[in-house]
This record gives C-alpha cells, structure tokens and sequence, in this order.
C-alpha cells in the first residue's frame, strides 16, 4: 500500500478570554502562628500580676497561655495593654510587700538534724533563718524593681522642673573665724 502523509488535524481554535478586569490589591497573607491574645487572657495576666505572681509563673502555669515573650510583643503593640500590666506590676509590688510581712508573722516550724558523737540528734525548731531569706530576697527585689518606692536611696529633691536643691558647707569657715578671733583676743591680752 502506498504510504500517504496523513495531514494533522486542526487544532481547535483558542477561546478568547475576557477583558482582564482591575486586580484588588489583597493584603498578603500573615506568616506564624495566629495570635492568642484575648481580652480574657489579659484580665487574668493582670488580675495576677496584681497579686504579685511573677509573668514567666503565669504564662508557664496556665494551658493555653503564651509565653512571656509574646506577652511582651502583645504590649509593645498595644498601649492600653502595656499601661494595664505596668499597673498591675505596681499593685503587685505592695503584695509582695504585705507577703514580707505576712512571713515574719508566721512561725514556720521545721526539723533541724545535728550530727553528734551519739549519732543524730533531730530537734523542731522555728526556721527563722529560712523566713528571714524569704523576706531579704522579696526586699531585694522590690527595691529593683522599683526603687523610687522601695530601694534605701535617701535624696534631697526640690520641685519638679526646677535646678536641684544646693548645699554649702559653712562649718569649717565659721570655724576658721572663731579661731581667728581667739588669736585676736589673745593678742589683745598680751
């Protein structure tokens, strides 16, 4: 049989497309995790906050709570937050102030084992001190934490916006002058 080319088949022809229509400009979409922040969340942050329980205690205690960092994005982003948590910071800081008192109040009673040549001698003794720790460290911290409050730097201060309060000291002139009218006076008597 004689070969025959076999022409291709036509291709059917393409359909037109529609007149391309403006493109909305869409906001790209947001990398991570999506954000926990509630307004409950931040209710209970504050509430203990304001008890005196550290942040990193709270954020690691409670399921389903950020971590402390994020908590501190969250304020860096939000204003409103941040003075709600600064707030919060500061009646927490009386709370630990009102638990120092609440330690040196409360006997705390513990064993005490003494080694001895008979062997070990135990006795039940007030752990004064372990309280007397727990208080120091919570001082300490506090007066890190917020100084003008509660650190011991004592300070004279004039008035807000005005140049600070100077000081002379005149003792040792009015000293040289009482020696000098000694001398005069001794002189004199001569």
């Amino acid at each position: 049989m004689p070969e025959t080319a076999t022409k291709p088949a036509k291709r059917a022809a393409k359909p037109t497309k529609p007149a391309a229509k403006a493109q909305v400009p869409t906001a790209p979409a947001k990398l991570g995790k999506p954000t926990k922040y509630t307004p409950e969340i931040a209710r209970i942050i504050c509430e203990q906050l304001s008890d005196g329980i550290p942040l990193r205690q709270i954020c690691r205690e409670h399921s389903g709570f950020p971590a402390w960092r994020t908590v501190y994005d969250w304020m860096g982003k939000d204003e409103a937050l941040s003075t709600a948590i600064a707030r919060a910071r500061d009646i927490g800081y009386d709370a630990i102030a009102e638990e120092c008192l609440l330690i040196a109040d409360t006997v705390q009673y513990g064993q005490k084992q003494v080694m001895t040549d008979q062997g070990t001698a135990t006795t039940v003794e007030d752990m004064l001190g372990h309280r007397k720790l727990q208080i120091e460290t919570r001082l300490k911290l506090l007066a890190k934490f917020h100084p003008s409050k509660y650190g011991d730097k004592v300070g004279i201060h004039g008035v807000a916006g005005q140049p600070p309060i100077s000081t002379e000291d005149t003792s040792t002139s009015r000293l040289f002058e009482i020696i000098k009218n000694m001398e005069m006076s001794k002189r004199a008597g001569d």
